[in-house]
């Protein structure tokens, strides 16, 4: 009997350790592709079966291959008509070196646009463990409007800022936020969210937009910037301010236009106080979940379903008690939900929240059932054991982000070290069975950088060095990797689609610029990608790979800051951070933490850390 020809591949992915998060087939040397689907995973040979007079053949070198990750919870629409306005601090090292950025970008920036920083970044990842005072600001920004977003927590505006969004000493505070005063009266510059962070969006929003056609550009440059670290699929939060239908004219544009380089699905976020029943029963009459294609699809309602249900995350501030009729608010539209079918999300820090919304939804789930709706909470940092369990009664999920990488010192100031050890408590959400995936909460909480969050997960500390979790909170690094790719699959409705290198899926591969599996654990958070395939096609290359991507237009306007600095910014050539010994004296020596948390922050270079351990009378390191 003749054995059938082999169907050939459009591409073949030769010479890489492959990690096909396939039980089956767990690791491959070669990956064709065809139509934009995986044809095979397996050995060279094999695939080059496959091979055709118009196959691409693509070397990876020896590199690790993963599939492409997948983001849980990320606001890219909004942040992605804004990136090119920002100025971003994600991965900068010392605040010296964040103020000569500023400071360039004041010099850079045309008049009356403002210098923005907005998020993606914590004061503990400075090496002096601080943010700027207004005095500095003001120095280096005398008359062009700078605004800094500091997490959810406070927002520091110079002078010039201050005169444009017209605050005075006759602004009244806005309910949950204040607008800092001098002891005559007139505002600062520095704002707090009390714990609302609604005054710092609404400043924000006070500022210049983009036009569209530099919105689509920025964009562009955006799902670029993920793609230059892996990420091929975001499940889009919606947002504050991020109104429906007229904040996704940009998106939906480009997906006409086929400029997407990222797979989205989006969730609406309702945006009108004690109207959210109103938007969600007439979006249920104009969009139906899972609408669109593999590309760009609805997927359902959150992360905010009422207002009175939010909670927030400043834990600078203490935890705020929702409204005694949040359930009367809620219980209406998880009803409307679960009547039309549409999945959906709750944002919810604390356990105290997420324990009154399960009462709705176990509610709501004797008269109309929950199950196979996909429906999850956002964060559940503070989550307890009961109420894990009463989510896996439901058939429900939990989509974690590392907010706690960039507040956990924060948080363990507030309610101690103790407290902080499950926050939140991944592995018992996985031994009770849930659905659990990761994800950012980028960009103004924390920085989009997949890497960090895999990172936290693996080795429990925060962006400034600090160990939060035990071992018994930590999980492996392929766990980490499946709750980056396979798992989130489920969030989106998309089980079996993607998340795995198997036939049949659809072909987003990464090629990592360092072995994920094989580097220290410290320098998880450093690896970037050097070429990204979007169903089989090269969406970002680099090093031996930059010719394989198409080249975007320039950033626009001229003066962008991402056309000077980039996005994420990576740490000096040569620097490491130290591997400190069992003892833990990164953040516990009793004689020299401090000084070691200095050290373990700003990444001291291994000879200068010699002689500054040396100084010390320090022996309790290893390298």
């Amino acid at each position: 009997m003749t054995e059938a020809p082999a169907a050939t591949a459009d591409l073949i992915l030769i010479n890489g350790q492959v990690t096909t998060l396939d039980r089956a087939n767990p690791q491959a040397e070669a990956v064709a592709v065809k139509d934009g689907r995986i044809l095979f995973a397996g050995a060279t040979a094999d695939a080059l079966r496959h091979a055709g007079p118009d196959t691409a053949m693509v070397d990876a070198g020896g590199r690790r291959v993963i599939p492409g990750l997948i983001d849980s919870h990320m606001h890219i629409i909004r942040g992605g008509l804004n990136y090119n306005m920002e100025l971003r601090w994600d991965g900068v090292r010392s605040l010296s070196h964040a103020m000569e950025m500023l400071k360039a970008q004041v010099d850079a920036t045309p008049a009356p646009q403002w210098v923005r920083v907005v998020g993606g970044f914590t004061a503990h990842q400075f090496a002096e463990k601080r943010l700027p005072t207004l005095e500095e600001l003001n120095a280096v920004a005398p008359d062009t409007p700078v605004f800094i977003l500091h997490l959810y927590d406070r927002a520091l505006l110079n002078a010039a800022a201050l005169r444009a969004v017209g605050y005075t000493r006759d602004t009244p505070n806005p309910p949950g936020g204040e607008i800092v005063r001098d002891g005559a009266g007139n505002p600062t510059g520095l704002l707090i969210a009390q714990p609302n962070a609604t005054i710092l969006y609404a400043t924000l929003a006070k500022g210049p937009k983009l036009p569209p056609d530099y919105q689509k550009n920025s964009t562009r440059h955006f799902m670029r910037e993920v793609n230059r670290l892996g990420v091929t699929s975001v499940i889009d939060a919606g947002g504050g301010f991020q109104n429906y239908p007229d904040d996704y004219a940009i998106i939906e544009e480009l997906h006409r236009e086929g400029h997407l380089t990222v797979r989205i699905a989006y969730n609406l976020f309702t945006q009108k106080p004690k109207g959210e029943l109103a938007d969600f029963a007439g979006w249920a009459r104009s969009v139906t979940p899972g609408a669109g294609d593999d590309l760009y699809r609805h997927n359902g309602a959150g992360e905010m379903l009422v207002y009175s249900a939010a909670d927030f995350e400043d834990f600078q501030q203490a935890r705020p008690d929702l409204a005694p009729g949040m359930e009367g608010d809620l219980e209406p539209v998880v009803r409307l939900l679960a009547e039309q079918r549409w999945p959906f999300r709750l944002h919810a820090t604390y356990d105290e929240t997420i324990s009154r919304a399960l009462d709705v939804f176990e509610k709501v789930n004797a008269d109309v059932p929950l199950t196979g709706l996909n429906w999850f909470f956002d964060h559940a940092e503070t989550i307890t054991p009961r109420n894990i369990d009463r989510v896996a009664a439901l058939g429900g999920g939990i989509a974690v982000q590392h907010r706690m990488a960039y507040q956990g010192e924060y948080f363990v100031e507030r309610y101690g070290t103790r407290a902080a050890e499950h926050t939140p408590p991944i592995r018992r959400m996985l031994a009770a069975g849930l659905n659990v995936g990761a994800g950012t909460d980028a960009t103004r909480v924390a920085s989009y950088n997949p890497w960090v969050s895999l990172s936290w997960l693996v080795t429990g500390r925060t962006v400034g060095g600090l160990a939060l979790y035990p071992h018994a909170n930590r999980v492996s690094r392929e766990d980490a990797l499946r709750l980056w790719t396979e798992a989130n699959t489920w969030f989106s409705t998309e089980t079996g689609k993607k998340g795995q290198i198997q036939a049949g899926q659809l072909a987003d591969l990464v090629v990592l610029s360092d072995d994920y599996f094989a580097v220290p654990e410290d320098a998880i958070q450093d690896i970037t990608a050097v070429l990204t395939l979007l169903g089989g096609r090269p969406v970002h290359g680099a090093g031996d790979f930059r010719t394989l991507a198409p080249e975007l237009p320039p950033a626009m306007p001229d003066w962008a800051p991402t056309r000077t600095f980039g996005g994420y910014q990576p740490r000096p050539a040569g620097q490491t951070r130290l591997a400190f010994s069992a003892c833990g004296c990164a953040n516990a020596c009793t004689v020299h933490g401090h000084a070691h948390a200095q050290a373990w922050s700003a990444g001291l270079p291994v000879s200068d850390a010699r002689s500054f351990f040396g100084a010390l009378g320090c022996a309790c390191w290893a390298f």
